[in-house]
């Protein structure tokens, strides 16, 4: 074989290896692309299921918050067979303002808890107790961020 055939194979074997050893610029700029959705999906599952962690917190501590109300109304002495007949429970509506009992730098979050007793039976004597807890998370101005509202109801007689 002559040195210019010899010559020209040798040439054309390294364009050949050179076209299969490297990537080109498209693909680099698709496989980038590729890498950076699914870091931006992981970051952002990561930041709404952090948000969802930290509304649990606070529905759960309103929901503490709404069982304390009817329980303190269910405390109360309520006694109609007595001389003369004990109703510290009344039929009213009475309203809390406390904090949620939630860990948290910044400013606290604030629950109204609304507590409603009412006379469903008076024969037998039977009573209604609702505490409806509501809250606004204020400090998140994206998406829908209340109010919610927790609900505790329960019924109390008098031997209760």
């Amino acid at each position: 074989m002559s040195e210019t055939c010899k010559s020209r194979l040798v040439s054309r074997c390294a364009r050949s290896r050179s076209r299969e050893c490297g990537f080109t610029l498209a693909e680099v700029v698709i496989s980038t692309a590729i890498i950076l959705v699914t870091l931006a999906g992981v970051i952002y599952g990561y930041v709404k299921t952090t948000d969802r962690a930290e509304w649990s917190a606070y529905s759960l501590a309103a929901q503490s918050l709404a069982s304390q109300g009817v329980e303190q109304a269910r405390a109360a002495k309520w006694d109609p067979q007595a001389w003369p007949p004990i109703d510290e429970m009344g039929i009213t509506n009475f309203i809390q303002i406390e904090q949620l009992d939630v860990p948290k730098k910044g400013p606290p979050v604030l629950a109204t808890n609304f507590v409603a007793v009412t006379l469903v039976s008076s024969n037998p004597p039977l009573k209604q107790l609702r505490a409806d807890c509501v809250w606004v998370l204020k400090y998140r101005p994206p998406g829908n961020r209340g109010p919610f509202t927790n609900t505790v109801i329960t019924f109390r007689a008098p031997d209760q």
